[in-house]
């Protein structure tokens, strides 16, 4: 098992099946001691969330392969944190995908000219680069087609396959009488088709309960 990336919030191992091995830690992003899932530095460690992403994760991604969405998602390990994935091919060096249900974080702070915070916003999507030097920028459906990271059919596939598992994960909260505000997806091509990859997890959403946030391990208790 040799390490091939070590990310912020995880280890990537390759297994000599071909699959990998994602060994969660207990940092999540944020600034100055605060999470905050749209950051791309490591702001905290919380006790136990490793173990609180494996578990969100397989959940929802449960759900999510139920109703035929492709994944990479092979097996989870909660106890020792892990979980095992197919590969999959990313668009240039990584894109993140957010969906936004509603105003809060870096949309609010750029645009609260124009809206309240809260205000529902039709599960819009968001693409940006994984770019730390860059701070992860904002990239424009035309400007993928055209620096070559992702045709624009390709994009009208991711966006309408982001939308609809935002309504899934959306639908699982509000069982739970939990409002999802906002979610940061990730995707690659297994097999020729999108699929779904990374996690799903409290480190990567903003989830509230009558109007007020939910920390992600307060969201694990929620839940189950």
């Amino acid at each position: 098992m040799n390490l091939v990336y070590s990310g912020k919030t995880k280890n990537v191992f390759q297994l000599e099946d071909g699959n990998f091995l994602l060994k969660f830690k207990d940092d999540v992003t944020g600034e100055n001691g605060v999470f905050d899932p749209g950051a791309n530095t490591v702001g905290l460690s919380i006790d136990g969330m490793g173990k609180a992403c494996v578990k969100l994760t397989d959940f929802f991604f449960g759900k999510i392969n139920a109703e035929n969405y492709p994944t990479h998602y092979v097996s989870a390990d909660v106890e020792n944190a892990e979980m095992v994935v197919k590969p999959a091919e990313l668009f240039g060096k990584g894109l993140e995908v957010i969906c936004r249900v509603k105003a809060v974080g870096s949309f609010f702070r750029r645009y609260g000219d124009y809206c309240e915070e809260g205000q529902d916003l039709n599960y819009f999507v968001e693409v940006t680069l994984k770019d730390n030097d860059r701070e992860d920028p904002p990239i424009t459906k035309d400007a993928l087609a055209t620096l070559g990271i992702l045709s624009e059919d390709r994009y009208e596939e991711l966006k309408e396959l982001t939308k609809n598992i935002t309504k899934i994960v959306e639908r699982e909260l509000k069982n739970k009488w939990l409002d999802l505000y906002d979610i940061k997806l990730e995707f690659g091509i297994i097999d020729g088709k999108v699929a779904l990859v990374d996690e799903i997890s409290g480190g990567n959403m903003r989830v509230y309960k009558d109007g007020n946030y939910v920390q992600p391990l307060e969201l694990l208790d929620l839940l189950f």
